[in-house]
Order: structure tokens, then sequence, then C-alpha cells
């Protein structure tokens, strides 16, 4: 073990090599493309070094936007409804240079306080958040449409591995939680076995997606004792995708590290039935837990949550087709993340121990042709479109999942697991 922070000690043979991970494999950068890196001020230490294997690798230019969360909690403490709703053309331009421009690989670098906005006005930020994401909407479909490489990694900030391990010090909490990303991520001491360790990983879900692919099925059904009873209509021609994309280029990336899941979009006007959730969903910095949903003809027309309430309501209402799903995807309860028994209060990490659903907009790669099918059309294709996209994760220890073809039943998940 070695210092390489004033306040942080990691295995540094391994901490270089999650770094690589996220440069030759997360958003695999060629020679002379952009790098656009979104990182925590606490410590700069995992940014430099993606940025650092970037340039090895080729890349022509690395951005860095760091980000504060006090300052975020301070500026929705403070900022009048006007301010907060705004944003500066500066900030577009600065989407158009990067992502219309230059096609700049995006790397989000998250470790959020899962805590950090509860105490404050709901409402408030709800309404910050959907105008900002309307003024910024145009440039979503650089990553949703697969047009950049694009990552989401994790670093162990203080407040968040305080969050999962509460009787450790901030120091030993940040020190295990790097412990378990390593494991989850298959990050070894040795680069070779670290690449090894994540090609045979996407070879096998890639077979996976593969199977479901060749079926082609019309409709899955989810059942557990837990009182999920859920069926899910299949888009025409629909694709279910594994842990590599492919970007506008030609060129494969892993959009999320840890990954798990092979996924879909359900037909959005075709979910019926009751969805129950089964691990907490942390959005705009506060806890939603221990909440359900029903549905008829793809809309939520019910929900209940114990705590957070208000916040999964102001959710539902972003706009007017965020009560209908945009993602389904599977994750085997046996997967490593599930295996460490931790609730990580983060969605990269919670959603790859369990099968999960996704409210609001739905990947256009995930049906044939859907990529060229402007957003004002992507119903008619059977997706839905939204301001948000939110995962929570439905992935019972005896959920069942009956898939249906011509009448006929597959078994596809049997006890949590793939059948």
């Amino acid at each position: 073990m070695k210092k390489t922070e004033e306040n942080m000690t990691v295995n540094k043979n391994k901490l270089e090599n999650y770094a690589k991970l996220a440069v030759e494999f997360g958003v695999n950068v060629q020679k002379n493309e952009d790098v656009l890196i979104n990182s925590s001020l606490e410590d700069p230490t995992l940014a430099r070094l993606i940025a650092k294997y970037a340039y090895e690798k080729g890349s022509r230019l690395v951005s860095i936007n760091w980000k504060d969360e006090e300052l975020t909690k301070l500026k929705y403490t403070y900022e009048d409804q006007e301010t907060l709703n705004e944003v500066p053309d500066y900030i577009i331009e600065k989407n158009i240079y990067q992502l219309e421009k230059h096609r700049s690989n995006r790397i989000s670098i998250i470790g959020d306080d899962p805590d950090l906005l509860k105490d404050l006005d709901q409402k408030k930020i709800a309404e910050a958040v959907r105008e900002n994401s309307l003024k910024l909407k145009d440039f979503v479909k650089y990553t949703m449409n697969d047009m950049v490489s694009w990552l989401v990694i994790a670093y162990p900030t203080k407040k968040w591995a305080k969050k999962i391990f509460p009787d450790l010090d901030e120091e030993k909490a940040v020190d295990k939680l790097w412990e378990v990303i390593f494991d989850v991520s298959r990050v070894d001491e040795d680069w070779g076995k670290t690449k090894k360790n994540w090609n045979d990983h996407v070879s096998l879900l890639n077979e996976k997606a593969e199977f479901l692919n060749s079926h082609q099925f019309d409709e899955v059904h989810y059942s557990s004792k837990n009182g999920t009873d859920l069926r899910v209509k299949l888009p025409k021609n629909h694709i279910w995708m594994s842990a590599s994309s492919k970007n506008e280029k030609g060129d494969l990336f892993l959009p999320n590290i840890p990954t798990e899941e092979v996924f879909t979009s359900p037909q959005f006007d075709g979910v019926d039935g009751r969805l129950v959730a089964v691990k907490p969903l942390v959005y705009n910095g506060v806890i939603i837990n221990n909440f359900e949903f029903t549905f008829e003809n793809g809309k939520v027309v019910d929900f209940k949550a114990e705590e957070g309430y208000d916040t999964l309501k102001e959710m539902l209402e972003s706009d007017e087709n965020a009560k209908y799903l945009g993602e389904i995807a599977l994750v085997p309860y046996e997967s490593p993340i599930s295996k460490s028994n931790i609730l990580f209060f983060n969605t990269l990490f919670d959603e790859n121990a369990s099968c999960h659903f996704a409210l609001g907009k739905a990947y256009p790669t995930t049906v044939k042709g859907g990529t060229e099918v402007d957003d004002k059309d992507l119903h008619k294709i059977g997706l839905n479109d939204s301001l948000i996209h939110e995962d929570f994760m439905v992935g019972a220890k005896d959920l069942n999942i009956k898939a249906y073809k011509d009448g006929e039943e597959f078994d596809v998940f049997v006890d949590g697991n793939w059948a």
C-alpha cells in the first residue's frame, strides 16, 4: 500500500489499472480524440491519472470540469429560482465545442453524498433540474445515441464512504470502499489480468444478449413474492445490448464500470402491473426508499414511498413522459456487487446488483434504426422520450422472469439468476 495523496491510502497498481481501464476499455480513446472528464474537487488523483493515460494513448486535448458538492448545496440554498433555472450562453457554447465540434469522449467520475440535498426545497431543485435539462436536451443525444464514447466510473469520497460504512472513520471507510470498487470492477494489480477479466466478462454478457436477440420475444413477465407482478411488451426490432456499445465511428466502449447488465427498452405503452423496488434510489441528493409503482398501459397510475415520497413525486412530474419506462435491464442476483452484500446508495453500483428498470427516456440504440428517428417520433417505434432517465432496482432473490414468443413460454430468470 502506498500513500498517493495527503488523506488517501490506496493500492497504487490497482489505482493505475483502474485509470487505464477507464481510458482503454471505458471510452477506448483513439489518437487525436478529445476527452472531457467530470470530477469532484475532493481529490484529483483519479482524474489526473485518467488524463495522463488519455494523453499517452494519443488524445489531442483533455479537459476537466471540477465540481464541489458543498458549492452545489450553497447554490440550491441561496440562489433564487430564476438564477437556478438559467443556463448561461458559455455553457451552451462549451457543449457545442466539446460535443458537436470535437465529439469529446465523456468520463464522469462520481461519488456523491447520498444525503447532500435532503433538507432543501425539493420543488425548487426539481424545477431547476427540469429547466436545465430542457435547455441542454439537444446535447443528450450525443450519449443516449452513442454518438460519442462515454463512461461513468466511481471514486470513493468521504461522505459517500461513511454512508456505506458508518462504523469506520472517514479514512478507513474510504480505504474500504476502494477495496470494494476494485473488486467489483474486476481490477487486478496486474494489467494483463485486468484486461483478461474484462475481455472474458464482456464475452459472457455478449452471449446473453445474442440469445435474447435471436428470439425477439414479444413480452416478458416479472414476478416475485414481494408483490412484483408485471407484464412488459417489447418493441418490434428491439435490441438487447450488453456491456459494450459502439460509437458513431464504430469504436467499442464501456458506458459503465462496473457493469453486469444486459438491457433493452420496453414498449413504452405496453407495461401493466405492480413493480416493487428492492433497493433505495438516490435522486437529486435525496434517498427514496421502500417504493413501488402501479402501471396501466405503460403509465404509472399509482405509487408509494416510505421515504422520499415528495422527491419521487417531483421526479414523476418532470415532464409528461416521466411516468413511462425507458429501460429494462437484466442482472443476476449472484453478481459480484450483490455478493458483496453492500448497499451503495449509488445507482452505478446498486443497479448492477439487481435487475432494474429506468423511468423516462429510452436509449434509441435499443431499436433497429432508432438513432435515425427524431426524438418527437420515438413513440412511433415504441420508445419513450423524456427529460429524465432514472434507474431503480427490482431484482429480488426470488425474481422469476418468463418470456413469450408466439404463445410459447421461456424461462429467462429463475430465482433471481439466468435460467
